[in-house]
């Protein structure tokens, strides 16, 4: 059985150590992008390392680069709203977040129905305009390790077509953030979720059986 959980940064030692005692004597096999943790149980963890490279090719190594002050961006737009951060290691530095209405469905036929799609295309396109000019503001300048986004995938797309934005289309990775209409207390749980390292965990079937 294969399970994916999510640990902050400041827990992954603490969390190794416990799936050590939990599961037996480990092995560690430990690439620039890949750890693997193979215990003596049969158990295996696999973690994808972020902000990779890790240049130090050790458990101590991986450790320490986890916690290392890594600038991270943060970028969520929906229609309604967007928002842009900077985290530091596991502070947010700067940050903005705005919204724009978009009027929602009509049940309205023919011409009314045309007037009133074209208004809503046209205050999206207000929305996602509003959302550039803030990651160009925010995060283009920051000088970021990794970029994390969110919210609409097509919006994120609309944004990141901007000339001004093309540096940081490079250092998109996952995951994409599935968030609620971006206000503030939205952004940091997203930026906590986005330094969260991913750990693939493979149990032997015998465990697995019921």
């Amino acid at each position: 059985m294969t399970r994916v959980v999510s640990v902050a940064p400041e827990r992954l030692d603490r969390w190794l150590t416990g799936f050590e005692e939990r599961h037996g004597s480990p092995s560690y096999d430990v690439g620039p992008e890949r750890v693997t943790v193979s215990s003596e149980d049969g158990s295996v963890a696999e973690i994808v390392v972020p902000f990779g490279p890790l240049v130090e090719l050790t458990r101590e190594g991986l450790v320490a680069h986890v916690l290392a002050d890594h600038r991270l961006g943060l970028l969520l737009v929906r229609r309604g709203g967007y928002g842009a951060g900077v985290f530091v290691g596991g502070k947010l530095t700067d940050s903005k977040v705005g919204s724009r209405h978009v009027q929602g469905t009509t049940k309205a036929g023919g011409w009314s129905q045309q007037r009133f799609a074209r208004r809503r295309d046209n205050q999206a396109r207000e929305a996602f305009n509003a959302a550039t000019e803030v990651a160009v503001r925010i995060l283009a300048p920051a000088k970021l390790d990794a970029l994390v986004t969110g919210g609409d995938r097509k919006a994120i797309e609309t944004v990141l077509e901007d000339p001004r934005l093309k540096e940081l289309r490079g250092l998109v990775r996952p995951p994409f953030l599935g968030v609620a209409d971006p206000k503030q207390k939205v952004l940091e749980q997203a930026g906590a979720d986005a330094r969260a390292i991913r750990i693939e965990l493979t149990d032997p079937e015998s465990q697995a059986s019921p």
